[in-house]
């Protein structure tokens, strides 16, 4: 495959539709949760659960770092800002998230704090050797997939004796919150998430490869699919998932294989854990305190970690009344079930974090026409139709 079309396809969309719903079983229902924030983007943004039999769902999973950040940490970043005026870097989804009071980051650097949105660490870094007499310190946000250029900055900084720059670290680890998903009561006491299978993560398993996942294939015995993001790739995959259920199987396949190994990026591993070590817990929105689900600054490299310099406290904070973005992170909802989706929350006047990440559920259906329409609706599809 060489170019992007090829996995937008009408002919090979159609071929896989057909194929999914003569092998999917009329007799029972498949509940694929696709935990990537950029899997449910596409799925809406093709059209794709419209190519599926009425008997397969796809559960939205907390796939998106924006999204599960909690409100505490937020605060915490805009404190830095404002309180200790530090120049705050950011990426550009972080700054509209709402935090206590409805506060932002954008609402803090409009009042006078020094909040600048980056693209990359090395845009932090130059920041920080442009200003020598100020305090930088740089937001750390994502799943595995962004955690090695954070360990690149801080093994740079450390390089060039840059002494006024420091990391504020907040990266979570995709296999605990899978791990928390499928033992919470919902799924397997009270049984009000249904889940027979999981649409793995594509970039993130770029990093750390498709190995982690064979542990909860077999203790929760839940097939596990690495899909790519094109429609073509989830449809392949979907595919994949049924034939497993179909066949009582509970095994981790690679569909996304042009990027995928079984062993990941070694390289990339081997740099986070030089710098990079387990935390004994972190507060996921939407999920609650995970142990070991998130990564904290070595105290080897402990002169760059904000947290230490700059002693943060922890901060308990609570969604707005009426969000329902933790229930919709924990599959539990849809974004057109909560009350505030469309009326009061909208991208415009975001609620809640899924509303204002590209990667949200709940930015998903407002950007493909979902609004409080059925699920199964006629929609534009793009490059498939």
């Amino acid at each position: 495959m060489k170019y992007v079309d090829e996995f937008r396809t009408r002919e090979l969309a159609t071929t896989l539709a057909r194929a999914i719903a003569r092998e999917a079983d009329t007799g029972r229902q498949y509940n694929l949760m696709e935990f990537c924030g950029g899997h449910t983007h596409a799925i809406f943004r093709y059209g794709v659960q419209d190519l599926m039999p009425e008997n397969l769902k796809f559960v939205h999973g907390p796939g998106c770092p924006v999204c599960v950040l909690p409100i505490g940490r937020i605060d915490n970043a805009i404190q830095l800002a404002e309180a200790r005026r530090v120049i705050l870097c950011t990426y550009g989804d972080m700054l509209r998230v709402p935090a206590s009071g409805r506060k932002s980051l954008l609402k803090a650097k409009a009042s006078g704090a020094d909040v600048r949105m980056v693209y990359s660490t090395r845009d932090a870094l130059k920041i920080a050797r442009d200003n020598p007499d100020r305090e930088v310190v740089f937001f750390a946000i994502g799943f595995e997939t962004t955690t090695p250029p954070t360990a690149v900055a801080i093994k740079q900084a450390r390089a060039e004796g840059l002494k006024n720059f420091s990391v504020f670290c907040n990266h979570v680890l995709t296999p605990a919150a899978i791990q928390n998903i499928l033992e919470s009561p919902e799924v397997r006491d009270i049984g009000t998430v249904s889940i027979d299978g999981f649409l793995g993560p594509s970039h993130v398993s770029s990093i750390i490869g498709s190995q982690p996942y064979e542990f909860f294939a077999e203790e929760f015995q839940k097939p596990v699919v690495i899909a790519g993001f094109e429609p073509l790739d989830v449809m392949q995959s979907a595919l994949m998932l049924i034939r497993q259920i179909n066949e009582g199987r509970h095994e981790v396949e690679n569909e996304y294989t042009r990027v995928v190994t079984r062993e990941g990026n070694r390289k990339a591993q081997a740099l986070v854990a030089e710098v990079l070590e387990l935390r004994r817990a972190f507060e996921w929105r939407g999920l609650g305190l995970v142990p070991y689900s998130a990564l904290q600054i070595k105290s080897a490299f402990a002169d760059y970690d904000a947290e230490r310099r700059f002693d943060l406290p922890a901060i308990q904070a609570s969604d707005v009344k009426g969000c329902e973005c933790p229930s919709i992170l924990r599959g539990v909802k849809k974004p057109t079930d909560c009350k505030l989706f469309g009326t009061v929350c909208t991208p415009e006047n975001p609620m809640g974090s899924c509303m204002v990440s590209s990667e949200g559920a709940c930015a998903a259906y407002w950007s493909y026409g979902r609004m409080r329409a059925p699920d199964r609706v006629a929609v534009k599809v793009e490059s498939v139709a």
